[in-house]
């Protein structure tokens, strides 16, 4: 087997599917659906972001980030780049040096199974990123191997190179290219239900009549 993998650039989410998805959030999705969020300990280090885009997906092994340089030179505007870390939990691959990059490159945003570092410097560039928080104790250019647009596992969710992601301060979302429109257009109408409902609960309705659980609950009692 060759040292790295590097298979070819995914084919971009539309811009009209991004822009949909943007309005919708993860813990709407949440509702419903079971399968492609991230494990919740992979978190915003900046507040108030919302983003989607393009996975583009590496792995990288332990204390080694050479590959991860390499892929920040072939990014384009829209890319979300998306960090397996095999399960590494003490080395940041992400920090200052690497944000910059990601954000000249037009990236929307990165996300990493594992630690980040330099979080100064992240809030300085205003990039969204998510992590499993923060790490002294940084990766290094050991040339170790590594592959890049392949399936990878982050959080427990798979992700392919191409896959539509939503990232806001709830958690990351992936969905197949296929199903991001028709699950952007449900989530846009169900937080519209939502804010009607809330000012109905504002004006003095109970949101047990509205949920329709207080009838469930008194059916139970009869």
């Amino acid at each position: 087997m060759p040292k790295y993998v590097v298979e070819p650039m995914p084919a971009p989410i539309s811009p009209e599917v991004v822009a949909l998805l943007e309005q919708a959030e993860t813990a709407t999705i949440g509702h419903w659906r079971h399968w492609g969020f991230v494990d919740r300990d992979i978190r915003a280090l900046l507040r108030g972001k919302r983003v989607a885009g393009t996975a583009v997906t590496v792995q990288i092994p332990g204390p080694d980030s050479t590959l991860l340089h390499h892929a920040l030179g072939l990014l384009r505007r829209g890319d979300v780049l998306v960090v397996d870390r095999l399960g590494d939990i003490r080395h940041a691959c992400w920090g200052g040096g690497v944000t910059v990059a990601a954000k000249a490159a037009g990236a929307k945003a990165g996300v990493v199974d594992g630690p980040c570092t330099d979080l100064e410097e992240v809030e300085a560039s205003d990039f969204p990123l998510w992590g499993r928080g923060l790490a002294p104790i940084t990766t290094r250019i050991y040339d170790l191997g590594g592959r890049l647009n392949v399936p990878v596992s982050i959080g427990g969710a798979v992700v392919c190179p191409g896959d539509a992601v939503l990232c806001d301060e709830s958690g990351v979302l992936v969905l197949p290219p296929a199903e991001a429109e028709a699950e952007a257009r449900a989530a846009i109408a169900r937080q519209e239900r939502g804010l009607a409902n809330q000012a109905k609960c504002a004006a003095g309705a109970k949101l047990g009549e509205l949920s329709g659980a207080s009838a469930k609950v008194l059916a139970g009692l009869s």
